[in-house]
């Protein structure tokens, strides 16, 4: 099995508690393929860089998922079928980052 990192941005519009029960659907599809989500990282609601399907601002959420193929496939086709959830985007890691970068050291990675 493999270990991805998955990022969902959900609608200004749905309240906490929405949120986290999207997100607990999206762990049991998940769990039901033989996967396994490791973390979940709450951003919390965020202003966007652009609109998105007339949103200016999405609560973002964080998953750290071990699984094998098939059940990524089954979670992106349910996330995209889900009309709450504006964008997400699922990456192949080889490890977890497990460290939070301070904004000095974000300043220096823009930077150089």
């Amino acid at each position: 099995m493999a270990n991805y990192e998955s990022v969902l941005i959900a609608r200004q519009d749905l309240g906490a508690s929405q949120v986290n029960a999207l997100v607990e659907e999206l762990t049991g599809v998940i769990k039901a393929e033989g996967g396994e989500v490791v973390k979940i990282d709450n951003w919390g609601l965020k202003n966007l860089a652009y609109r998105i399907k007339k949103n200016r601002k999405g609560y973002y959420v964080l998953l750290d998922i071990v699984a094998p193929a098939q059940a990524i496939t089954e979670y992106e086709r349910r996330v995209r079928l889900n009309e709450d959830v504006i964008r997400y985007m699922t990456v192949r890691v080889e490890e977890f980052n497990n460290e939070v970068a301070s904004d000095e050291e974000v300043a220096e990675a823009v930077e150089a």
